[in-house]
């Protein structure tokens, strides 16, 4: 009795799709280009939460006015700031003063380089404590604003996307003109979408009497975060809510990363169902052209399953192909950067593509689920010939 042959090798899987050259690589180009899309989308979400959840430290935390989204919605008191002030979980420098600033937010427009259209940034008033809060920040040229000035320092995708930024110029908002003494660069964060000057200036300029939008301070123990809540929360003199400064950064990234992923993944859902139809009509029309090969597997041994298992490879290595090609053009967006207003501030925040692990590995799952389900039914339909009715096929 002939010996049941248990699997079709892969190296003859593969010298099928190497056979139709032209065809493999239009089916594989159509996945890629869905893997693309897909890849692009979590590349974009991961890479605006990368940047709004590095722009907090967990050893900071944000004070903002109870049931406030933003720090351009909340406001403050004096009076409330320097009772929260002197909480003990703050931490203090060797003269006991507290790392601790008063912070005040306002959103001025300035127009695009490219476009000319303006667009609305952030503008931060703070001190010299709140840029030693925020170890990240970088003086990339220039030098930094001396307190009770006019002088303001610009992010670094500030400088790059908008006109009139550069060191020397002078913005004119608030009634004042504000010279442009450096640039700062806060790696990928969102401080680079920025324009940093003097807190009491700003407070003076922007006619706030007395309001500021936010408190930043250190911890002196970051497992201090929730005895120190608990005590705002207790204290019937405060309105104010606090968070971590990381926690604050990643819920600003919610309604956006929201809507990019929805968007995302509804356009990928529309391409890969046109990626499937065409990997079903390649490997239908690979089974049509070997029927008799079908038959003489069939004949010399070789199992239904067998038969089923290489159509079935044979669909995989498409999407893994496909899966290859999409995610290698997709890591060259980690080149370019985005700019876009973030819907819960109203103001532009400039973000670049993120690839990791997980997101490459999504990537190629997807792909061949793609050529899962686009080679299931021709592979089923292999495996089901008869081998009579397969070998008399002409």
């Amino acid at each position: 009795m002939m010996q049941r042959l248990r699997g079709v090798p892969l190296a003859y899987v593969w010298r099928n799709l190497l056979t139709r050259r032209l065809t493999t690589a239009l089916t594989a180009g159509g996945m890629g280009l869905v893997v693309f899309v897909f890849a692009t989308v979590l590349m974009l979400e991961a890479g605006l939460r990368e940047t709004l959840v590095e722009t907090g430290s967990p050893q900071n935390v944000i004070a903002i006015r109870a049931g406030s989204q933003t720090e351009v919605q909340s406001g403050l008191p004096l009076t409330e700031l320097d009772a929260l002030s002197t909480q003990p979980q703050i931490a203090r420098d060797a003269t006991g003063h507290p790392y601790f600033v008063r912070e005040t937010l306002v959103l001025n427009s300035l127009p695009k380089k490219q476009s000319g259209q303006p667009s609305n940034v952030t503008i931060r008033g703070t001190s010299a404590t709140g840029l030693a809060l925020r170890p990240q920040l970088k003086l990339a040229s220039g030098r930094t604003f001396r307190p009770g000035s006019n002088e303001i320092i610009v992010g670094r995708s500030i400088a790059d996307g908008f006109a009139g930024v550069a060191i020397g110029n002078t913005l004119r908002f608030a009634r004042r003109d504000w010279l442009v003494v450096g640039i700062f660069d806060a790696g990928k964060t969102g401080f680079n979408s920025e324009i940093w000057g003097d807190s009491e200036q700003m407070q003076q300029a922007f006619r706030r009497s007395g309001m500021y939008s936010s408190a930043i301070f250190r911890l002196d123990r970051p497992d201090h975060f929730d005895a120190l809540a608990s005590a705002v929360k207790a204290d019937k003199r405060l309105t104010i809510e606090v968070q971590r400064e990381n926690d604050f950064y990643a819920a600003q990234s919610k309604v956006m990363a929201t809507f990019i992923s929805i968007l995302g993944l509804t356009l990928t859902v529309i391409f890969s169902v046109g990626a499937i139809i065409g990997a079903t009509i390649t490997m239908y029309s690979s089974v049509a052209n070997r029927v008799r090969e079908i038959g003489a597997l069939r004949a010399i041994g070789f199992r239904r399953s067998s038969i089923l298992l290489a159509f079935l490879l044979e669909a995989l290595l498409l999407g893994l192909v496909g899966g290859l090609a999409g995610v290698t053009v997709a890591s060259g967006m980690q080149f370019f950067t985005v700019s876009t207003m973030n819907w819960q501030t109203f103001a532009e925040l400039a973000f670049s593509f993120t690839l990791t692990p997980g997101i490459i590995a999504a990537s190629l799952t997807f792909a061949l689920a793609m050529g899962f389900l686009g080679g299931f039914l021709p592979a089923l339909q292999a495996s089901r010939m008869k081998i009579i009715d397969a070998l008399r096929t002409a």
